[in-house]
């Protein structure tokens, strides 16, 4: 697939460093209870660490207990690219973001409690966060 931000993976890697690039390019997976963006809470955007495009809205985030940054949905349906994910013998639902095709984290029907039943379960070293002024 073609992404309007395009880079070799020489770039890329250098661009991000080594966790970045892992997580993002390689998909990787930070672990649990880890992420630096688990337990912010305060108003914002959450943007997608490789190309700056706007993901998720602070007012959409919540608290899943499952070890990772959760939110009910993206700021809007064409942020990310949804992609079936049938590795580790699991079938799953990769989220990508859909500006430069990194890996985000995975997304599952059950966010029980929240406006779309989504759990958007993402990896804190694929986000950026801008707090709102």
């Amino acid at each position: 697939m073609s992404y309007e931000v395009s880079k070799s993976e020489e770039e890329w890697r250098e661009e991000l460093g080594e966790e970045r690039y892992a997580v993002l390019r390689e998909q990787g997976t930070e672990r649990a209870w880890t992420g630096e963006l688990l337990d912010e809470e305060r108003a914002g955007v959450y943007t997608c660490a490789a190309c700056g495009n706007e993901l998720f809205v602070s007012g959409t985030k919540f608290d899943s207990n499952c070890g990772w940054p959760s939110f009910y949905e993206s700021v809007r349906p064409e942020a990310v690219e949804l992609i079936e994910d049938t590795s580790h013998g699991m079938v799953r639902t990769e989220v990508r973001c859909a500006r430069c095709g990194g890996h985000l984290g995975h997304v599952f029907p059950d966010g029980f409690g929240t406006p779309t039943g989504d759990r958007y379960c993402m990896n804190s070293l694929s986000l950026n966060f801008e707090a709102q002024e």
